[in-house]
């Protein structure tokens, strides 16, 4: 049976601790399935469509990854991809409570399990709402993106 996982974020932007932790998990499932989720209560930098559209680009070569949007439960996601897992980074201890729970209540409603990897050190101190403010002040985010990661 495959493997696959969803790896869920609104990834606004996608930054390089989101592709080290696709990159690792792609050793752990035979196929991921990036999620950008849509939700109208976070203040998005870039349109959904953009995004999904950016992501789709930078991995168009590699046909284990797969990305969706959706806007409802990451299970009920999950459930119409056939996806047994959900893959989580955490990158300090304030992460690590906020997940365990959210993978406690998904395990209950559906039986998926999360798996979490801990963020690399280099790229622990990236978030996407750090580098979405300096976005949104003109400065210089390319050290904290993935190279050929392009919103257009």
């Amino acid at each position: 049976m495959e493997k696959i996982a969803i790896f869920p974020g609104s990834f606004d932007p996608f930054t390089k601790g989101h592709e080290s932790l696709l990159r690792r998990g792609l050793t752990l499932f035979d196929r991921i399935i990036i999620g950008v989720g849509i939700n109208e209560y976070k203040r998005m930098e870039q349109s959904t469509e953009k995004r999904i559209a950016a992501l789709r680009k930078l991995f168009a070569g590699d046909e284990r990854i797969q990305v969706e949007g959706y806007s409802d439960l990451t299970v009920d996601f999950a459930a119409r991809h056939h996806a047994r897992f959900i893959l989580r980074g955490i990158r300090s201890i304030k992460d690590y409570e906020y997940e365990m729970n959210i993978a406690d209540l998904n395990r209950r409603l559906t039986g998926v399990e999360t798996i979490i990897l801990f963020t690399e050190p280099e790229w622990a101190f990236i978030s996407s709402t750090m580098v979405k403010e300096l976005m949104h002040f003109g400065k210089d985010i390319s050290p904290y993106i993935p190279e050929g990661l392009e919103y257009e």
